[in-house]
């Protein structure tokens, strides 16, 4: 589905949210993806090349940067709930997934501070000159608190497309997005979503108290369910690389020694070219 479409379903939900109410959402932080990979693009396509994974990779983990919503219908809140520090601790927990790999041999934990808003995959050129790496996980993530009756749904927005997410009083939504990307190639290898919902029950008086308390779990429910998501998808990423030669092209850094760390086809290989040395000296022999 093209970026026009998605930008009408949008603009539906948004007429969603004012026909429900006026004020029906207090709280709405965000870091998009989209906007910081696509914003110079009027459509997305995703070009049909090969990319070349050059193993042991060299991972970068990252948050991408909070956009301007300028315009948007929202109140915008400092991203003070969900901080550094906070992202920090989940890039360790997901950069603890792909240490198991043995196809991975090093991981940076990146800060947001050195991602440009809007960088695109200019930026990601720089961060992989300036740490060499040579895949990133880019990091986004989506938080919305409803505080009035009458909300009906709220967007999502992604990376391979929209999520509508009905909403009722004193909810808080959250989504974090991890999104693994070849630099060189601008291929998306994988991705896996993680979320959380904290039903809340505040009165007037302890409002803003309980929504940062409903913040900050959202925030931790959609991290634990991300990490899980991530699992699986880093599984079922190698069992393609495996399956799919077409799609991936594999290469060999000097010295790497884990040449089947995704699957046995180098060692079917040189078991069958075994198989055929012995096969003809035994034929010599007879």
């Amino acid at each position: 589905m093209h970026q026009t479409t998605w930008l009408k379903i949008g603009l539906l939900a948004t007429i969603t949210v004012l026909v429900g109410g006026c004020n029906t959402m207090n709280n709405h932080r965000a870091s998009n993806l989209y906007a910081y990979l696509y914003s110079d693009q009027k459509e997305h396509i995703d070009a049909p090349t090969v990319p070349v994974l050059s193993l042991p990779l060299r991972l970068g983990v990252a948050f991408v940067p909070v956009d301007n919503p300028t315009g948007r219908n929202y109140s915008y809140a400092d991203d003070l709930i969900f901080s550094e520090a906070q992202k920090m601790e989940l890039m360790k927990q997901i950069s603890g997934q792909f240490k198991q790999y043995p196809f991975v041999k090093s991981i940076e934990l990146i800060p947001t501070a050195y991602l440009t808003a809007r960088g695109g995959f200019a930026n990601l050129d720089q961060i992989r000159t300036m740490y060499g790496v040579d895949v990133m996980a880019l990091l986004s993530y989506d938080q919305v608190q409803f505080t009035d009756e009458g909300m009906l749904s709220f967007t999502y927005w992604t990376i391979v497309g929209a999520y509508v997410v009905p909403g009722e009083k004193n909810d808080t939504k959250t989504m974090i997005d991890a999104a693994v990307y070849d630099i060189a190639s601008r291929k998306l290898l994988f991705r896996a979503p993680g979320f959380g919902n904290v039903k809340g029950s505040a009165t007037p008086i302890n409002l803003s108290e309980e929504l940062r308390e409903d913040s900050k779990k959202g925030f931790e429910q959609a991290a634990t369910n991300l990490v899980t998501n991530l699992q699986v998808q880093l599984a079922e990423f190698k069992e393609r690389v495996t399956n799919a030669p077409a799609e991936y092209k594999i290469e060999y850094k000097p010295g790497y020694t884990g040449a089947s760390a995704f699957g046995g086809m180098e060692t079917i290989l040189v078991m069958g070219l075994g198989a055929c040395f012995l096969w003809t000296r035994q034929n010599r022999r007879s």
